[in-house]
């Protein structure tokens, strides 16, 4: 009998559960669960069948802030889901890394996309295949 692979669900890091659980409720996540209803330290969003989930680190854990997870996301629109996220005010000048792909824009290796940092500093790329 051969196992079928049928998700991954990353597991990022955070300062504090309850700030990223708002900022990915801010991007039309919704809480999938958390365990605790004050001062979660682990917790899960999803959104159109993508889960994250969202754990509590210490500070010693941020010792290298610049090495932190990456997350691609292939969507059909990058375009319209930067225009979705602006809109709603829930990314700012604060979620940009720095780099060509801040804002939607054409790739070397062939896709459209942005990127965004979460409160944990994690990123979170988006992108559509062109």
């Amino acid at each position: 009998m051969k196992a079928n692979l049928h998700a991954v669900h990353p597991v990022l890091a955070c300062r504090e559960v309850g700030e990223s659980v708002r900022f990915y409720r801010d991007l039309g996540f919704v809480l999938l669960f958390q365990d605790a209803p004050e001062a979660p330290k682990y917790a899960a969003v999803g959104r159109d069948g993508v889960e994250i989930h969202l754990q509590w680190a210490d500070a010693g854990q941020w010792a290298y802030p610049t090495d932190r997870p990456v997350c691609r996301f292939q969507v059909d629109d990058v375009d319209a889901l930067y225009e979705e996220f602006v809109a709603s005010g829930s990314i700012g000048e604060q979620h940009h890394p720095e780099g060509p792909w801040a804002r939607p824009s054409q790739t070397p290796w062939g896709t459209r996309e942005f990127h965004l940092h979460d409160p944990g500093r994690n990123v979170l790329q988006f992108y559509s295949l062109r």
